[in-house]
């Protein structure tokens, strides 16, 4: 199969390089926001004269129907075509033909990729903080409930005032919300759209890419096309924002994991979120509590990860 990015190539891909090569096990969860940027950017060429309204409405309404074919398990991607944008554009000029490959005008894998990632932490952004609103209005209700439940305050582990259970959980009220105005922030500071910045210098075709940054829903187009193809800034922001959350998830864990114990016995964890022992059967474990405290050590892990990666990119 010709690659679309086989122009200067005389021999095939070696099998196993197509393997190595290949991001589609991973950036086929980018499946959603890679057709809705191809729509838009479909629109974006109709509108700009760089391709017809006809031919608009074909790659628009072949790219619907690929998706509802995706979400009901019809499509197998392959290796064979790299990652998600071009599985996609192969599966579109399979279904419309030539037609198909104009969608990728005025377009390079770059600012593709760039886009459906910002999209992704953007829609996931938004995700987090609806939790969050959940999380904070449960605390509110636990809390209101429990105002004259009186139970010791600690330090250094050590029983040191009296306080309310109201008062200790509202302390994690608190965090979540802080939690939930660094995530607006996140949306105020990264609300750009890279689409339109080509593979780094941009495109020469007369593209509108104000007309993308509305149909996609963002306050304005990157300024830069080297910054909006390279920038993973909004990725690290959001797993530092995450990386907290999951330290306050884990702080109240723990203390959930002793409060659970005989030593304490403050608390009993529901059966439904309890596990017991196959040796022991007087056990009852707060394995959901530990999973969330060990849970996040990936998240910190991930940070790293992406740091250690971005750090030497030029």
């Amino acid at each position: 199969m010709e690659k679309l990015w086989g122009g200067r190539f005389e021999k095939n891909t070696d099998s196993l390089m197509e393997d190595f090569n290949s991001s589609i096990g991973f950036d086929k969860k980018l499946c959603h926001f890679d057709i809705v940027g191809s729509k838009a950017h479909a629109t974006m060429l109709a509108k700009s004269g760089i391709i017809s309204d006809k031919e608009c409405k074909e790659i628009v309404d072949a790219l619907m129907e690929i998706e509802c074919e995706i979400e009901s398990g019809k499509v197998e991607f392959s290796t064979k075509n790299e990652d998600i944008h071009m599985n996609i554009e192969v599966l579109l000029t399979n279904k419309i033909g030539e037609t198909g490959k104009k969608l990728h005008t005025a377009r390079s894998r770059n600012d593709q990729v760039a886009l459906d990632l910002k999209l992704y932490s953007r829609d996931a952004v938004i995700n987090i903080q609806e939790l969050l609103k959940q999380w904070i209005k449960t605390l509110i209700k636990v809390s209101e409930d429990n105002i004259d439940t009186v139970m010791p305050g600690y330090t250094h582990l050590q029983r040191a005032q009296p306080i309310t259970l109201a008062h200790h959980l509202m302390a994690y009220a608190e965090m979540a919300k802080r939690d939930y105005l660094k995530l607006s922030s996140w949306l105020d500071i990264h609300d750009t759209n890279p689409l339109g910045s080509g593979a780094l210098a941009g495109t020469t075709f007369e593209i509108d890419r104000q007309y993308t940054t509305e149909l996609l829903g963002f306050s304005s187009p990157t300024l830069n096309s080297l910054d909006g193809v390279s920038d993973r800034d909004y990725a690290i922001d959001l797993l530092s924002n995450a990386s907290v959350g999951m330290m306050h998830l884990s702080r109240l864990c723990e203390e959930l994991i002793l409060w659970s114990s005989q030593e304490f016995g403050f608390v009993e964890i529901d059966d439904a979120y309890s596990t017991g022992s196959s040796m022991m059967p007087q056990k009852k474990n707060p394995d959901a509590a530990e999973l969330i405290r060990g849970k996040t050590g990936r998240v910190y892990g991930d940070l790293l990860s992406l740091l250690t990666t971005m750090k030497g990119i030029p």
